[in-house]
């Protein structure tokens, strides 16, 4: 899909959502669409489309401005999404996709294909650490209470900046925890 313009008065209707520095942790902005009714999809693991071009515009103008995108293994299993940056040219995000029981196979998805061409960062795939499984970073994700693990990690590797984009679980999850810096939500009339 391609984006159009981002409209110039939007972006300083954005500027206070924005990234800024924090000492020892990323900056952690929380992100999604939903309907009128507060779904952000039709039923549990079906993929919905909530957004229009020009909501797909701000998506990208905001992550363009994050280093990395984060998303449950949920949202990697029903929409199979790109999780790159498509706004402005050589801005590339890293992906950062929560798995704890290593359910997700990198290797047949389309981020897999868009890394190879060379149009997206290879992911952080978290796992729990009783997990074996290659390719993934370990951690002590299995009995809730970890977001503070998982973001001091992200930050050891040199993230100071994150965009959450859900699934319904990381929200629910992370809007219980006095942890995420900025909130954007999309509102689709369906």
């Amino acid at each position: 899909m391609s984006l159009i313009p981002l409209p110039e008065t939007l972006v300083p209707f954005l500027k206070p959502y924005l990234p800024i520095p924090i000492n020892g942790r990323p900056f952690v902005t929380l992100t999604y669409a939903q309907s009128l009714d507060s779904r952000i999809a039709a039923q549990p693991g079906v993929q919905t489309k909530l957004s229009h071009l020009e909501t797909k515009t701000m998506t990208h103008y905001l992550r363009s401005k994050h280093d990395a995108i984060l998303v449950g293994v949920g949202t990697v299993l029903a929409d199979d999404p790109k999780l790159n940056c498509r706004y402005g040219s050589g801005n590339l995000i890293r992906p950062v996709v929560v798995d704890p029981h290593g359910k997700w196979n990198y290797n047949e998805s389309t981020l897999k294909k868009i890394c190879d061409a060379g149009d997206g960062l290879p992911p952080y795939i978290l796992v729990d650490e009783s997990v074996e499984k290659d390719g993934t970073i370990k951690l002590s994700l299995l009995g809730g209470d970890n977001w503070g693990t998982i973001f001091d990690k992200l930050y050891e590797l040199g993230i100071k900046s994150v965009m959450v984009e859900g699934g319904a679980r990381v929200i629910n999850d992370l809007l219980r925890e006095d942890i995420v810096d900025s909130v954007i939500i999309t509102v689709a009339p369906v």
